[in-house]
């Protein structure tokens, strides 16, 4: 079903629809909410736990739980603070409905949170079910699974697929509802006009291999509507076919129509990347110097110096990558410094060059 769709300033922000169903089980206990609030659109997917109405209680409370703590903050509070606060105060609701009634004692819920405005969108979760930011068919961002099979994952004892595959992996380690004090995993991301955001249940993501689920929700020659339902249908299709008995399923797809005001942070990838074409830089400077040759004792002392300023630059952005313009600066200084002076002798920049290698 489509859930809202959000304008700002009379552009249109995104677009967003959800899907659960029942699988295999008696009851669905997965459950899912949404709420334009004050600090952006909000989009949450639970999945209960517990015997009895146990699971589809916790759930229950959970989404309503959180959507309440978001949309009653105040307006002073730190956004991360604000989804943190909602998160918690849903655990501690399902623990107190617990209490006060025997047949629900010891019901649980997973918590998947995406707060999406103009400036960026938060991202957090407790327990297996996930979020995914896609870009075109790439994955951009993904929460990591609190669970036991996904902590053998993270020691590099298991694959992802192997962890999907076992028999434990409904075996989580963090949940709302199990402890007063309950640890709430977030993230600010920044996303790009045409991004997807897809909340779901294990119901969900545990049905196939990570790549045909990422296949399926971002492909772009459907209607987000159908997709949203396309990808509901086959996974209830392939429980069927697999003896049915399968888990509750529920997915919520969001794509963006704008990008947001925060931009990337700039990847470790990115970081070599930029570090690399400094270095290319003095070496092709040095190279230059070579091929011109010249005389000048003065301007050894000035090539010589210029290259070990460069050299410190390049082991300064490695532990501080804020200071790259102010790096960039300084070599295009020493270049011009270069530029500008009496070229050495030959023999000596080899001889400086093998010194500062």
């Amino acid at each position: 079903m489509e859930l809202q769709k959000i304008y700002t300033e009379g552009n249109e922000l995104l677009t967003a629809f959800a899907e659960s169903r029942i699988g295999g089980r008696p009851e669905n206990q997965d459950s899912y909410g949404w709420q334009d609030t004050n600090y952006g659109y909000l989009v949450t997917v639970c999945d209960g736990m517990g015997g009895g109405p146990g699971g589809k209680t916790a759930s229950t409370i959970a989404v309503k739980e959180i959507v309440a703590g978001i949309s009653e903050a105040s307006k002073d509070e730190e956004v991360p603070n604000i989804i943190i606060k909602a998160i918690r105060r849903a655990n501690m609701a399902i623990i107190e409905a617990g209490n006060s009634n025997e047949a629900l004692k010891g019901m649980g819920s997973t918590a998947t949170v995406l707060l999406i405005s103009e400036k960026s969108a938060y991202i957090a979760h407790v327990g297996d079910s996930r979020v995914y930011q896609l870009r075109g068919t790439k994955k951009v961002f993904r929460t990591f699974d609190h669970s036991m099979v996904f902590d053998m994952v993270s020691q590099g004892v298991i694959t992802e697929e192997q962890a999907r595959l076992s028999a434990q992996s409904n075996v989580i380690t963090r949940a709302l509802g199990i402890k007063p004090d309950v640890e709430v995993e977030i993230h600010e991301v920044s996303y790009e006009k045409g991004d997807r955001f897809v909340l779901c249940s294990d119901g969900i993501h545990g049905s196939m291999p990570e790549k045909d689920f990422i296949k399926m929700v971002s492909n772009k020659k459907g209607k987000l509507g159908s997709i949203t339902d396309d990808v509901a249908t086959f996974v209830d299709n392939i429980g069927r076919t697999s003896g049915g008995g399968h888990d509750n399923l529920t997915i919520a797809i969001i794509e963006t129509k704008i990008n947001s005001k925060l931009r990337p942070i700039m990847s470790k990838q990115t970081k070599i990347t930029m570090l690399g074409l400094i270095a290319l830089l003095v070496i092709s400077i040095a190279c230059n110097i070579m091929q011109c040759g010249g005389t000048s004792a003065e301007s050894n002392t000035v090539v010589n110096d210029s290259l070990r300023q460069m050299k410190d630059s390049v082991v300064k952005q490695s532990e501080q990558i804020k200071n790259m313009k102010k790096s960039i600066a300084d070599i295009d200084k020493q270049a011009s410094l270069i530029s500008t002076s009496n070229i050495a002798p030959v023999d000596s920049i080899k001889k400086i060059i093998k010194k500062n290698k």
